[in-house]
């Protein structure tokens, strides 16, 4: 019996009371923040700031999150997740009322932070509640409902905020953003386990680690996968409008969205039985398949080819690499999983946009993507090196 099995009391049952709480609550602050993203540049700017200003601003919450991300885990480990959900709901409130009653740019930068603190913690101490919840052998199905609940804001949030935005103001919009975080706060007042930690050692023999080590080469395949999907989130408008292609570019994310679901829902009984290897070469096959889509993106079918390959490279992979971190790693640190399964997400994050300017700018138009395609090898070569350790994930199960 491995140390992870014998520290986790094994339940039957994948859905319960908790369970399905700590699901809509991963809805309610993914949606809380999702809603904003796109709104900030243009609030900021409506505000005084330039347009360099109001960038730095919007990516200002990111940046945050991605600092406070080893703190998040150790808290977690430590200290009730319950607290942890409340204390991040109430950070999420507070900046979107922020938000509501700025005037002037430097009070968008307090409730950016503020928002970045809150996201952080909810991210981390959300999907490690959900884990220890869950039967070990069905982790990877549970996470993949928790990605799938994740999914769902990442898509609704952004077309309400814009929707309202667009029919009423930017501060109604933010306004719609509290209700989520206000709802988080409520769901997790009516979950029973409040997530205590598992291992209560003396404050005197803890150690603060900022990564989880046998997580981080899952944290480095995540974020190469993520690379290109956040560099086509920042670029393909632009992308679209220089090489002159008449495609229904507005649609690609809500496309995106949708196949993602469907992927997740069909392969839902696959997470926990197909090894992570498998899941992996199925990602990079996608991921291939969606930039060969989105560098010859003549038509509406080859951005259709491009949002499914997406989905099924770095989409449906979130989930795999989210629910092999908590198996890689002790009970007693999977909340320090977590933080570094995120640390990998928020690095490719912040470096797609900014390698995706790079090859914008200095490379011809019809070459950004077969750039970008450099990444896929770089991330099975990452695999090869560490494939006994990333294998060890089945033995945990």
């Amino acid at each position: 019996m491995s140390e992870n099995t014998a520290q986790h009391p094994q339940t039957t049952k994948l859905f319960t009371r908790d369970t399905i709480l700590i699901l809509f609550g991963a809805f309610s602050y993914m949606s809380a923040s999702m809603l904003i993203n796109p709104l900030i540049v243009g609030f900021t700017r409506s505000i005084g700031a330039s347009a360099l200003t109001a960038g730095l601003i919007a990516a200002m919450m990111n940046l945050v999150s991605l600092v406070c991300r080893p703190f998040a885990g150790q808290l977690t480990d430590r200290i009730s997740k319950y607290k942890l959900a409340f204390a991040g709901g109430v950070l999420l409130f507070i900046s979107g009322i922020g938000y509501a009653l700025a005037v002037a740019p430097w009070m968008v930068v307090i409730f950016r932070i503020t928002n970045g603190v809150g996201f952080a913690l909810c991210s981390v101490c959300m999907a490690t509640w959900l884990s220890g919840l869950l039967p070990r052998n069905r982790v990877g199905t549970g996470m993949g409902y928790y990605g799938m609940m994740n999914a769902l804001g990442m898509a609704v949030a952004p077309a309400l905020g814009i929707y309202v935005y667009s029919h009423f103001s930017y501060r109604a919009a933010f306004l719609c953003a509290t209700v989520f975080s206000g709802t988080l706060v409520i769901l997790v007042q009516f979950v029973v386990n409040r997530g205590e930690p598992l291992v209560k050692k003396p404050v005197a023999k803890q150690k603060f680690r900022i990564v989880q080590p046998k997580v981080v080469p899952v944290a480095i395949i995540i974020m190469l996968l993520s690379i290109p999907y956040f560099a086509t989130q920042s670029y393909i408008v632009e992308y679209v409008a220089a090489r002159h292609l008449h495609v229904a570019v507005g649609s690609f994310f809500i496309v995106y969205a949708i196949i993602l679901l469907l992927m997740r829902i069909a392969l839902k009984d696959y997470f926990d039985r197909v090894a992570f290897k498998w899941f992996l070469l199925a990602g990079i096959i996608c991921e291939f398949a969606g930039i060969i889509g989105l560098t010859f993106l003549y038509n509406n079918w080859l951005l259709l080819l491009a949002a499914a390959g997406l989905a099924g490279g770095y989409g449906l992979m979130y989930s795999v690499c989210q629910s092999t971190a908590l198996l890689l790693a002790p009970m007693a640190e999977q909340g320090l999983a977590n933080s570094t399964f995120y640390i990998g997400m928020d690095t490719g994050m912040v470096l797609g946009p900014i390698i995706g300017g790079v090859l914008f700018d200095f490379l011809p138009y019809r070459l950004f993507y077969p750039a970008i395609l450099v990444i896929l090898p770089i991330t099975a070569l990452v695999y090869l090196i560490y494939r006994r350790q990333l294998g060890a994930a089945a033995a945990n199960a």
